[in-house]
């Protein structure tokens, strides 16, 4: 509970930072996106690298400042013999704040941070045993760049790190993620 306080309290304090400055015009702009996503599972003993789709809707309030809600589900990744977890894949939902730093005159590259919460559900097949379904919070940091193709289309790559919460055996998620997304006038 304390961490889900800590999350919110610097979660207003970026919001009301950016609502408080009177420099920004705002211009609500709301997308969606596709991304495709490396992620590297870590886990007490062992770990795993899952390929994974997310789609993204979102809204732009400002050439700041936005945010988006996501889905992402990751394929199986199949262990070894010697293990005794036969696969494991996972799906997510949750909610980022996106803060961009558009750079030259035109904005067309944007140097992009964010910041968000999503529950996290495993599902884990044992050799022998039942299968295994855990979830979770997962706190959500990142940072990439955004390139703006033109007015309505942009590309974004991002790093994120994920530390879960109150998931049996998993500890993190180091997130690789490419992604398109179509931003409507």
């Amino acid at each position: 509970m304390k961490k889900i306080n800590k999350f919110l309290l610097v979660a207003g304090c970026l919001v009301n930072t950016v609502s408080n400055a009177n420099a920004i015009e705002n211009d609500y702009k709301p997308y969606m996106g596709i991304n495709y996503a490396y992620n590297e599972i870590r886990a007490k003993g062992t770990h795993s690298y899952h390929n994974s789709a997310s789609l993204n809707l979102g809204s732009v309030y400002n050439k700041y400042f936005g945010t988006e809600v996501f889905y992402q589900y990751a394929d199986k990744y199949k262990f070894g013999q010697s293990s005794l977890l036969k696969n494991s894949s996972f799906q997510a939902y949750g909610l980022d704040m996106m803060a961009y730093l558009p750079l030259g005159c035109e904005g067309i590259i944007a140097p992009t941070v964010t910041l968000g919460l999503g529950e996290y559900i495993f599902k884990h097949s044992y050799r022998g045993y039942k299968n295994q379904r855990d979830h979770g919070w997962g706190y959500r940091f990142g940072f990439g760049v955004t390139y703006n193709i033109s007015q309505n289309w942009s590309v974004r790559g991002l790093y994120r790190y994920v530390k879960l919460d109150k998931i049996d055996r998993v500890d993190h998620i180091n997130e690789y993620s490419l992604g398109i997304r179509y931003t409507f006038d």
